[in-house]
C-alpha cells in the first residue's frame, strides 16, 4: 500500500511503500452490511465502538514543534508522479479512505469512509464518505475526487499505480458520497484493502493544473496538516490545519500531536549527525551501526539530555542486499550471481565495521512466519510441484543460507567463487590477470551505484575480494536526485536496495518481482525479475483465502527468490535505534511495526528546561 504520510514514522524498513493486508465478513456471496473496518483475514481487533488504537495516548496534549531531518533536496510538491523529487512529509497534508492499524498483521479501519461493504468473495467493494470530510478549502470531499484520484494516478502516476490498481474493472459512482470498486474475474482478497488506502485528491483543484508535473504551489488537502512554508532543497513546514474534519476520529486519536512539523536537509548523514549533537533538530532514527556505536559519546547524551534509547519491533525485515540488474549480460547466469555473493563477508564486516548489532538476512520475509526455512512443507510442496523444472532444483532439496566466513575463511569462499565463475565460463587471462569470459573474451566488470557516501565502506571491502577474483568493480556515488533517475530507468549494474514487506504480502509482489514490471519505468523490480512461475506464485500468493494459506505461499515465493540469487543480502536489525533531545513523551507500548513518532508529544516541563540543561553542557 502506498502510505505517504508514514514518511516520518519508525516503519523506515517499509520505504515509501507499506503492505498490511485483511477481511471481516461471513455474508452471502451477493450481499454484505457495511463495516467500520475489515481484516485481511478473519475479523479486525477493534469493533465499531473503539474509541483509539491501544498503542497511543488519547490524552496526548497537542502543542510544539518538531524539526526532523531529510538528506538531499527536493524540487516539488507533487508527490505523486515519477518527474522531480519530493519534499519529505507530505502524505501530512492528505487523508486516505481508510487508516492501518500497526499492531494487526493487516486492518483497515475507516477514515474518508464511514462505511466499507464488500462481499464475501470480494468481488467489488464500496466505499460511503464521511458527510464532514472536507478539503482545507471548506468543500466537501466527495465521491468524485475518489473516481477522478483513482483513474489520474492509474494514468499518469508512477507505474506502482498500475500494477497495484491491476485487478479493478471499473468504478463508479453510487450517490453524492459513495463509490464501487468492482474487480476482474479472478480471487484477489487484497484488493478492497488496497482501495482503502487510496491517498483522496481533490478534483476541483488539480484539474486546473498539469497533473503530470513538477509544482513549488502548495496542493490542497484534507489531512491534518498544511504546508506553512518551505524553501526547496533546505527545509519545508507544516502546520497542524485548525480547521481540520477529522482531528478527534478514533484512528487519529493521540496521533498528531505536534503543532509544526519542519523537515530540515542536510546534504549526508555525516552532516546531519553533527547537526543533532549541536541541537539542530530533535529525531533522528539512526540506521548505521558505526554512528550509533561511535558518534553519540557526547556530554549531552551521557547527560540525558540527547536521549539515546533502543526500542524493539516484530516488522518483518524485508530484504536489503545489493541488487545484481539482470538486464546487463554479465549477471544474467544464475551461476554468476551465486558466485559473486561469496565474495561478500558478512562475519567480518559485522565484526569490524557493524561493532556486533546486525542479524544476516537470509530471506525475503525474516523476522516472521512468513520466512522459509529448512525443506518445503507438505502444503509448499503442493504449491512448488507444478513448477519443478522451471525453478531452481535447490528450491525442493536445499535450504538456502547466504555464503558465510563462519568458521572458514574469505579464501575459502573466493575459491568456491572462482570454481562457479569456471563452470559459467570465466577464467582468469594469464596475461592480464582479469578474469575474462573464455567465449567473448570480454573482461568482467562493474559498477556499484550508490546514493550515501556512508555506504562506501561497506562496498570497498567487498570490492576488494571482487578484485581478489580478476573482477573489476568499482564505486559511483551520485546525489539523490540523480540516483533517483538513474534507477527509475535501470540505467545501473549494482545497486544496494531495500524491499520493506509487512506481515501480509499481496498485489505489491507484482511490482517487486512480477514480468509486467521488469521493464517498467519506475518500477521496483529492480534486479529485471521475469519468470512466469514467480508470476504465477505471486498470483496464488494475492487469491490466499486464508492465514495459513497466506503463509504457506510466501513461504513458497521466498524459496524460489532466495535461490534465484537475484541479490546478495546484506543484514537487518530487530530494533530501532532512535536519538532525540529530551523535551518529548512517548507511549510505553510498542507496536508489532515498531513505534511512530506521529504518536509522540511535547512533554511541557521537558521542554521547559530543555535550553537551560542545554546550556550547563561542556562546549566542545
Amino acid at each position: 500500500m502506498i502510505r505517504l504520510r508514514s514518511a516520518p514514522s519508525l516503519l523506515f524498513a517499509f520505504s515509501a511503500f507499506i503492505f498490511m493486508g485483511g477481511s471481516i465478513f461471513t455474508a452471502a456471496p451477493l450481499a454484505a452490511e457495511p463495516a467500520h473496518g475489515i481484516a485481511m483475514h478473519g475479523a479486525p481487533k477493534y469493533a465499531k465502538d473503539y474509541k483509539n488504537f491501544d498503542y497511543v495516548n488519547p490524552t496526548a496534549p497537542k502543542g510544539g514543534d518538531i524539526k526532523l531531518p531529510a538528506i538531499g533536496t527536493f524540487d516539488s510538491l507533487n508527490a505523486f508522479i515519477i518527474k522531480g523529487t519530493p519534499a519529505a512529509g507530505l502524505g501530512l497534508i492528505y487523508d486516505t479512505l481508510t487508516e492501518a492499524s500497526t499492531d494487526e498483521a493487516f486492518s483497515q479501519y475507516g477514515l474518508l469512509a464511514e462505511g466499507i461493504e464488500t462481499p464475501e468473495d470480494r468481488s467489488w467493494v464500496t466505499f460511503t464518505l464521511r458527510s464532514d470530510a472536507k478539503w482545507h478549502d471548506g468543500k466537501p470531499i466527495t465521491a468524485d475526487d475518489v473516481i477522478w484520484t483513482f483513474e489520474t494516478l492509474k494514468a499518469k502516476g508512477p507505474p506502482q499505480f498500475r500494477f497495484y490498481y491491476a485487478g479493478v474493472e471499473a468504478v463508479e459512482r453510487i450517490g453524492e458520497r459513495a463509490v464501487k470498486f468492482r474487480f476482474k474475474p479472478g480471487v484477489n482478497r487484497e484488493l478492497p484493502l488496497i482501495l482503502g488506502q487510496l491517498t483522496v485528491l481533490p478534483k476541483h483543484w488539480w484539474e486546473k493544473r498539469k497533473f503530470e508535473e513538477t509544482t513549488l504551489e502548495p496542493p490542497l488537502g484534507s489531512g491534518p496538516y498544511k504546508i506553512d512554508s518551505f524553501e526547496p532543497g533546505r527545509f519545508i513546514t507544516y502546520r497542524r490545519a485548525d480547521n481540520y474534519w477529522g482531528k478527534d476520529h478514533p484512528v487519529n486519536k493521540g496521533r498528531y500531536n505536534f503543532d509544526t512539523m519542519r523537515y530540515d536537509y542536510y546534504r549526508d548523514s555525516t552532516v546531519m549527525i553533527e547537526a543533532l549533537k549541536a541541537g539542530a533538530f530533535d529525531f533522528r532514527v539512526e540506521n548505521s551501526s558505526k554512528a550509533w556505536a561511535t558518534a553519540y559519546d557526547v556530554p549531552a547524551v551521557k547527560q540525558g539530555v540527547l536521549i539515546k534509547e533502543v526500542l524493539p519491533h516484530q516488522r518483518t525485515s524485508g530484504m536489503q542486499g545489493f541488487v545484481f540488474n539482470t538486464r546487463r549480460e554479465i549477471f544474467k547466469d544464475p551461476k554468476v550471481r551465486q558466485a559473486l555473493a561469496y565474495a561478500f563477508d558478512f562475519e567480518w564486516s559485522n565484526k569490524t565495521l557493524f561493532y556486533g548489532l546486525y542479524h544476516r538476512t537470509r530471506s525475503y520475509f525474516g523476522n516472521s512466519e512468513l520466512e522459509a526455512k529448512g525443506l518445503p512443507s507438505p502444503d509448499e510442496l503442493k504449491i512448488l510441484e507444478p513448477y519443478r523444472g522451471r525453478i531452481p532444483d535447490e528450491v525442493f532439496t536445499t535450504e538456502y543460507n547466504p555464503p558465510s566466513t563462519e568458521g572458514r575463511t574469505i579464501r575459502d569462499n573466493l575459491l568456491i567463487a572462482a570454481k562457479l565463475l569456471k563452470e559459467a565460463g570465466w577464467i582468469i587471462d594469464p596475461k592480464t590477470k582479469k578474469l575474462t569470459h573464455q567465449s567473448s573474451g570480454k573482461v568482467m566488470g562493474f559498477e556499484i551505484l550508490l546514493d550515501d557516501p556512508l555506504f562506501e565502506r561497506i562496498s570497498l571491502p567487498f570490492i576488494q575480494n571482487l578484485e581478489r577474483l580478476g573482477i573489476i568493480a568499482k564505486i559511483r556515488n551520485v546525489d539523490v536526485a540523480q540516483y533517483r533517475r538513474l534507477t527509475d530507468n535501470f540505467d545501473f549494474d549494482m545497486i544496494s536496495n531495500i524491499w520493506g514487506q509487512s506481515m501480509s504480502p499481496g498485489n505489491e509482489q507484482r511490482d517487486f518481482w512480477g514480468s509486467d514490471s521488469a521493464n517498467a519505468t519506475g518500477s521496483t523490480n529492480l534486479a529485471g525479475i521475469a519468470n512466469p512461475a514467480i508470476d504465477a506464485i505471486i498470483e496464488s500468493l494475492i487469491a490466499a483465502p486464508t492465514r495459513e494459506a497466506l503463509v504457506a505461499q510466501t513461504r513458497a515465493l521466498d524459496r524460489v527468490l532466495q535461490w534465484g540469487h537475484w541479490v546478495i543480502p546484506h543484514w537487518h536489525s530487530r530494533e530501532d535505534r532512535v536519538l532525540y533531545w529530551d523535551k518529548f513523551g512517548h507511549p510505553q507500548k510498542v507496536p508489532v511495526g515498531g513505534t511512530d513518532v506521529m504518536t509522540w508529544w511535547i512533554d511541557k516541563d521537558k521542554a521547559a528546561t530543555l535550553e537551560a540543561r542545554k546550556a550547563k553542557l561542556p562546549k566542545p
